[in-house]
């Protein structure tokens, strides 16, 4: 449906053994709004993220992607993915980007880049390395496209990352603390790449502790501890004037 959000996640919960992480989050997000997932470690910003992906299967709750439904939970509170092709064709809409690049070694910046088109979409090479290159060219790394991982430093390594994400042509990005493995010199490299993807209205979700890059760039901030969101609002509203006490407090910690 038209008016459908991007992502529209109601009442999530995740347990790892006895651990609840995650308490019930519900979050919408908007086509080309960026919203800035901030809190203190541990509050189940990651796993909230990953769960979106299917990188970790939720115990209660809906996650819809574009409408279209990737888990539900039925009266009975028995929790349902859809067929696994659609969980990988729903997924596909999504791309990632770690805290670790996850690039592989063995392969060139070039090369990092092609693999999932080549290998998941069945695109020929000559018709994807000029797509790539013009990612390359994005994240201005065009010049190393023929060199290895291990020649590059940290912020290069994370935005060849990003271009391979979105060679795969997803609607929406997740960044789940792309800068904190990052000297703080490397960290502008990257978030700069990620201020162009918003400024080209790019759904994105980010798990970050950047707090300018949060207050400067996101449409929304949303705070969360102890496995819930505590306060969502417009990121400016909320870096100048937080409501709750948690939010509060911890702002005056990190800024």
């Amino acid at each position: 449906m038209m008016n459908d959000p991007m992502i529209r996640a109601v009442d999530v919960h995740k347990h790892f053994g006895p651990v609840e992480v995650l308490k019930g989050v519900s979050l919408d997000v908007a086509k080309g709004e960026v919203i800035a997932v901030i809190g203190p470690s541990g509050s189940g910003k990651s796993t909230f993220l990953r769960c979106l992906i299917h990188l970790e299967t939720v115990h209660r709750g809906t996650i819809r992607i574009e409408g279209e439904t990737l888990v539900s939970t039925d009266a009975e509170g028995h929790c349902r993915y859809v067929p696994d092709p659609e969980i990988r064709r729903i997924c596909g809409k999504m791309g990632m980007v770690f805290q670790h690049f996850n690039l592989f070694p063995h392969l060139t910046v070039l090369q990092n880049i092609i693999e999932a088109p080549m290998t998941v979409k069945g695109l020929r090479r000559e018709d994807i390395v000029p797509k790539a290159e013009v990612l390359l060219k994005k994240v201005g790394l065009l010049e190393k496209r023929d060199s290895y991982p291990s020649r590059l430093s940290g912020g290069q390594k994370q935005r060849v990352a990003i271009a391979r994400a979105l060679a795969m042509e997803p609607d929406i990005m997740l960044f789940d603390e792309p800068t904190s493995a990052l000297d703080p010199e490397l960290t502008g490299e990257v978030l700069r790449t990620m201020r162009q993807l918003a400024e080209e209205h790019m759904t994105m979700v980010v798990v970050t502790h950047e707090m300018a890059f949060a207050r400067e760039v996101a449409s929304r901030a949303i705070f969360m501890d102890d496995g819930l969101i505590v306060e969502a609002r417009p990121a400016r509203e909320l870096f100048a004037a937080p409501e709750h006490p948690r939010t509060k407090a911890f702002l005056e910690n990190m800024l």
